[in-house]
């Protein structure tokens, strides 16, 4: 449904995390996988992450959903944000799918966004790489240098900036595309009511990465060996270079070790910070069942969101997904559950040939990571 005009292999050679990028025209002949009305439905749910920024005078505010009533904000100022639509609208997904040419572990979400006039968040910082794609309407967007920018008083959560001399400023277009990489100051502004969406990718902080690593001893009672010394300081009070080096070797041999980076790595880069949308059946398939549907070509679809990652160096069939590891006996198999969306009979069945994987395939599908289409 949508194809992306971009020199993938240019494009990470000189933008990826380096400077950012405009495109005239990236899809052409663009459709939206969403409309403005459904956008606010999705933003009634409870269980949806949704907001509310609104301007007046210069200044921006933000109220974090559920939003329930439109009717007080008027035709101008504001902007909806609602977060990981692509694992609601299978559109959505096939959209953010055009951006796979970056690993799956660094994809956040999709984000949609719909402002009338004059909406927009201010100008600001992100921490991570986004891809802005504009829909239905027209946006301008200024993006500035890296560099010390101050901080703009009274913007509270927002955490926005002083006003920035942009490199870029342009006004965007259904299907236009712009790259904005961390660190770069950024401001959008609502001409017409306007539909955008803002692919979002993140890599782990070390206090994440460390905080996983705890977790993960914590669980599997590893980390136990304790620092041992062969010589000691004269003043009671002093923590030696060489003691200090001891302790910093002990964590390093702790993290280096493959069986307990994997695992941490496999775990912590598989969840999604934003809920999915599981659809299991509504009574637990069995695999004559399942047999049977794909005899008749029916397909195994993968839902919106979900992250199926393998690391390199591990075993060939091992999976992990949603913050769970799995093992597969049929490995050739493996790979075709990663890198697909959808699966048929002719690549399942070497899988549903073999008890123990037919099992997990059967448990993945009334988990509701896959469904039948």
């Amino acid at each position: 449904m949508y194809h992306l005009n971009l020199d993938t292999q240019e494009f990470l050679r000189h933008h990826w995390q380096k400077k950012p990028l405009f495109i005239k025209g990236a899809f052409a002949d663009f459709l939206d996988p969403i409309e403005p009305d459904e956008l606010a439905g999705l933003a009634t749910e409870e269980s949806v992450s949704s907001r509310l920024v609104i301007q007046q005078e210069g200044q921006w505010r933000s109220e974090s959903g559920p939003v329930t009533d439109f009717e007080p904000l008027g035709d101008c100022g504001w902007q909806l944000l609602v977060q990981a639509v692509n694992h609601l609208e299978p559109a959505a997904s096939e959209l953010a799918a055009c951006f796979r040419f970056l690993p799956d572990w660094r994809f956040d979400d999709l984000m949609a966004s719909f402002a009338a006039p004059g909406g927009g968040v201010g100008p600001h910082i992100d921490n991570y790489d986004v891809f802005i794609i504009q829909g239905q309407g027209q946006r301008r967007w200024q993006v500035g240098d890296r560099g010390e920018h101050k901080p703009r008083k009274g913007s509270g959560a927002l955490a926005l900036v002083e006003d920035f001399e942009p490199l870029l400023d342009v006004e965007m277009a259904p299907g236009d595309l712009l790259y904005i990489p961390p660190g770069y100051p950024h401001c959008g502004q609502t001409l017409t009511p306007s539909l955008s969406y803002s692919v979002g990718f993140r890599a782990p902080s070390q206090q994440e990465l460390l905080c996983q690593l705890a977790d993960q001893l914590q669980d599997t009672n590893q980390g136990q060996q304790r620092f041992t010394s062969d010589s000691e300081p004269r003043q009671a009070s002093l923590i030696s270079a060489d003691h200090q080096q001891g302790l910093l070797s002990l964590m390093a041999k702790l993290i280096s070790d493959p069986t307990t980076l994997r695992p941490m790595l496999g775990t912590l880069l598989s969840q999604n910070r934003f809920e999915l949308d599981p659809l299991p059946p509504q009574t637990p398939l069995e695999l004559p069942q399942l047999i049977d549907a794909l005899d008749q070509g029916v397909e195994i679809v993968r839902i919106g969101g979900l992250k199926v990652v393998h690391l390199e160096g591990d075993r060939p069939g091992s999976l992990y997904l949603d913050g769970h590891h799995w093992l597969l006996n049929t490995q050739a198999l493996a790979l075709p559950l990663r890198e697909q969306a959808r699966l048929g009979s002719g690549t399942l069945s070497p899988l549903l040939s073999d008890k123990e994987d037919s099992a997990t395939l059967l448990e993945f599908i009334n988990l509701g990571y896959w469904y039948l289409e």
